[in-house]
Parts: C-alpha cells; structure tokens; sequence
C-alpha cells in the first residue's frame, strides 16, 4: 500500500483501545509496534520527499542566488498535506496490515 494512497485520518481522531489492543493483549505493546512502523512510514516520506527536492538543488550556488521554485513549494505542499505516519500506521494496525512477531516466543 502507497503511502499517498492512504485512507488515514488527516486530524485527530478518538479509537477504540479494546480494538488496538485485541492483536497482542496489552495496548503498550500495540503502540510500541505502531510507533516502529510509523517511523518506517516516516523515513519512507523523508527519503522520497528528498529525492524529489534533490531534482531541482544546485549545488555550486552562493546564498545570494538561491530563489524559490515554484515546483518545489507544490511538491513540499504536497507531502504537508499528507496524513501523519502516526496516523496511516494506526489505520493499517486496524486493517491488519502491519505484520509483527515477537521475538521471545522462538527461544
């Protein structure tokens, strides 16, 4: 699932702790395995977002002729409005889309 095709909430919205906690028992644990995974999402965004600025960098400017592009303001508005990774790893914990293990249990 492409990050930009999420259906993840955009603002603040109130979930069920029963139905975050039911896949391993405790809602520590789910947040634990959600916030990994948001920072997942969160370098995913980073590393495209970067690629696509680096098109437009000039590397041998002075700060005197650095000037906006109007490009650039598009594609950084672009990934503004994109949900949080917080929020689009909490929808994909819902719909089951993240898959976990748990280490402790193969020893």
């Amino acid at each position: 699932m492409s990050v930009k095709d999420t259906k993840a909430e955009v603002s603040t919205i109130t979930y069920d702790k029963d139905k975050i906690e039911e896949k391993v028992g405790s809602i520590y644990e789910a947040i634990v395995i959600m916030g990994k995974r948001a920072e997942q999402i969160n370098a995913e965004i980073r590393s495209e977002l970067h690629g696509k600025l680096d098109e437009f960098a000039v590397h041998n400017s002075t700060l005197e002729e650095v000037f906006e592009n109007r490009e650039q303001i598009e594609i950084s508005k672009h990934y503004e409005k994109l949900p949080k990774p917080t929020s689009i790893a909490i929808k994909e914990w819902l719909d089951d889309d993240i898959y976990f293990r748990k280490t402790e249990e193969r020893k």
